[in-house]
């Protein structure tokens, strides 16, 4: 009996480790979102994760949610550089969260600033 458990106990933690790492590395989709950076903030208590979201349009609806992982720091400059201003967000999502990389599934990879719409808003 003490050896089932043992055996079960190890299978247990390899499926678990595989399932941490599909997770992690796994990419479901990959592409870009363009639409006005209406928010960008640094959120938690415990464990901080950079959260944002863009308006691709007129209702709540049309709302793009998105998260950075803390190694992203030119994406993050570039983020609260553009907070109010059209952009171009490249991004992947993961097949599942991970709560300590952020609150979403879709992981902002490079930002560009949509310039064409922004000089067109002036």
């Amino acid at each position: 009996m003490k050896k089932f458990l043992i055996k079960f106990l190890v299978v247990f933690i390899l499926v678990l480790a595989a399932y941490a790492a599909f997770i992690y590395f796994a990419t479901y989709s990959k592409g870009i979102r363009a639409g006005e950076l209406v928010k960008f903030s640094n959120k938690g208590v415990i464990i901080k994760t950079w959260e944002g979201e863009i308006s691709q349009g007129v209702s709540e609806g049309q709302l793009f949610e998105f998260s950075v992982q803390d190694k992203e720091k030119e994406v993050i400059q570039n983020l609260k550089d553009y907070q109010g201003k059209y952009v171009k967000l490249h991004y992947f999502e993961r097949y599942n969260k991970i709560f300590w990389l952020g609150d979403t599934k879709f992981f902002i990879t490079k930002v560009e600033e949509d310039t064409e719409r922004n000089n067109r808003r002036f």
